[in-house]
């Protein structure tokens, strides 16, 4: 063989197995902190778009933007004052939706303002006992369903049609023993185009995915391979269209139980992904092209359109961990090591996403 064309060979075999297996890292987001205006525990998160954000937590607090974070406006639901808000629906920079939880039967609420905040309407007030309403979603501004725990083997759902009123759905699965859902943020439920919901739960000895196709009417529940304990299972579910989707948990008792699924038939199949690289378990998904129709952002080349951003929760008071991501739905994982105490994270699209958290904390991410 020439002299050349051995350097030529030796070169390319290099190039095929010296460097295999060794996937160039993507760049890192880009993190800025901003200014919720407030100190109190951010719990959930919800973009509108690019410039309008709400987000809420503790002490009946609720936040909002118009700007896309450059500013904030903090603000109390009066009478809200000790309850504390587990999920947050924004719909526009004037109407959005609060979930409230609290020592009673009762606490559990659902408010709404047309407003931007100014006033606040209570549109629904449990009083069906050992009911734990723990999120909710919506399809469009008038249209969305709460989740609750499962009470003597019934889920005590509601769904609104109009905006204004919450009626029970009456065809949810039978619940198995002991099945309920955890908050996490809001992120127990999520929807997707006109009618697609799911619903991630736990509590139980299987850990399940409830999904409906008709905006409600009727359901499935499927089986995941996640663990699944009174303290454990599927916590935080997202879906980037009708049929790819993950959902993410563990054991809240166990440090490093940290468990992840993903689906490409709209829930009825799940295979574990790759462990994330965070310690905990999953507490809040999102994908990173966001869900809002009028504000996409990028484009569906721009490589991101599996890529998912997770947060965790940490045993054994429960407190906010480290968050890391991946671009193709848990296949391969990056650690983000500058982002720790958050609870949620969200996005409208690849360039504007909201982590919050501890103290009022807001960290805007780009990528």
């Amino acid at each position: 063989m020439p002299k050349r064309s051995l350097v030529i060979f030796l070169l390319a075999a290099c190039a095929t197995f010296c460097f295999a297996g060794s996937r160039p890292q993507p760049p890192q987001p880009t993190l800025t902190q901003q200014n919720s205006g407030t100190t109190q525990l951010l719990i959930a998160v919800s973009p509108v778009n690019s410039q309008v954000v709400w987000a809420a937590g503790t002490g009946g607090t609720y936040v909002v933007t118009t700007d896309g974070g450059n500013t904030w406006t903090a603000g109390v639901v009066p009478g809200a004052e000790a309850l504390q808000f587990r999920d947050v629906q924004g719909v526009s920079d004037k109407v959005a939706y609060l979930l409230s939880i609290g020592t009673t039967t009762t606490n559990f609420m659902i408010y709404k303002t047309v407003d931007g905040g100014a006033t606040w309407n209570i549109e629904f007030t449990n009083e069906s006992t050992n009911a734990f309403y723990d999120c909710f979603a919506f399809w469009g501004p008038d249209r969305g369903i709460a989740h609750s725990d499962s009470v003597h083997g019934i889920f005590p759902d509601l769904r609104t049609t109009n905006g204004i009123t919450w009626n029970p759905i009456t065809d949810m699965p039978p619940a198995l023993p002991g099945e309920a859902s955890f908050s996490s943020s809001g992120t127990c439920i999520t929807t997707q185009g006109e009618e697609n919901a799911w619903i991630a739960t736990g509590g139980s000895t299987i850990a399940r995915i409830l999904a409906t196709r008709d905006g409600g009417d009727t359901w499935n529940a499927y089986d995941t391979p996640l663990v699944s304990s009174p303290t454990a299972g599927g916590l935080s579910v997202a879906f980037r269209d009708p049929w790819h989707g993950v959902v993410g948990g563990g054991d809240l008792n166990v440090n490093d139980h940290f468990d992840m699924a993903r689906s490409s038939d709209g829930g009825q199949t799940w295979t574990r992904t790759s462990p994330p690289l965070v310690k905990g378990t999953i507490f809040g998904l999102a994908y990173v092209r966001g869900n809002s129709d009028g504000d996409a952002g990028g484009s569906p080349d721009d490589g991101l359109q599996r890529a998912v951003v997770v947060t965790a929760e940490t045993a054994p008071n429960f407190t906010s961990g480290p968050a890391a991501w991946t671009p193709d739905e848990g296949q391969t994982w990056y650690s983000l090591p500058k982002v720790s105490g958050f609870w949620a994270v969200a996005f409208a699209n690849p360039h504007a996403g909201w982590f919050v958290g501890n103290n009022g904390t807001i960290l805007k991410i780009s990528f």
